[in-house]
């Protein structure tokens, strides 16, 4: 399974970027969908989840209110649209599919992980 992620570049703060995870290989079938992002220096931290009918997902307490993260019908395509952006948002992210993670959060649960984008946030 290859997960690609897409969409992350530079903007201004107080802007909006939507992120893309494009499933390839093996259909993944029951997987839960997750980003996460890691800031250097720092540890890689869960931003959101979704599980594989779309009809649950979760977000990291603090990110809530400002991202979103959803699926296209085809349930291949994760979507993450961040909105309000701030310089600590600034990161890499990353999608990652897991079969049957204990918690959305939990990154040791996922099985797939995707090369990243980069997302800076300044002015």
């Amino acid at each position: 399974v290859q997960l690609q992620a897409s969409g992350g570049g530079l903007v201004q703060p107080g802007g909006s970027l939507r992120l893309s995870c494009a499933a390839a290989g093996r259909l993944i079938v029951n997987y839960v969908m997750g980003w996460f992002r890691q800031a250097p220096g720092k540890e890689r931290e869960f931003v959101a989840g979704i599980n594989w009918s779309g009809t649950r997902s979760g977000y990291a307490d603090s990110l809530e209110g400002r991202f979103t993260i959803s699926k296209d019908s085809a349930r291949t395509t994760v979507y993450l649209q961040m909105n309000s952006l701030q310089p600590e948002d600034t990161a890499v992210y990353y999608c990652a599919a897991g079969r049957n993670p204990r918690t959305f959060a939990t990154l040791g649960g996922y099985d797939y992980w995707g090369q990243g984008t980069q997302v800076t946030v300044s002015s």
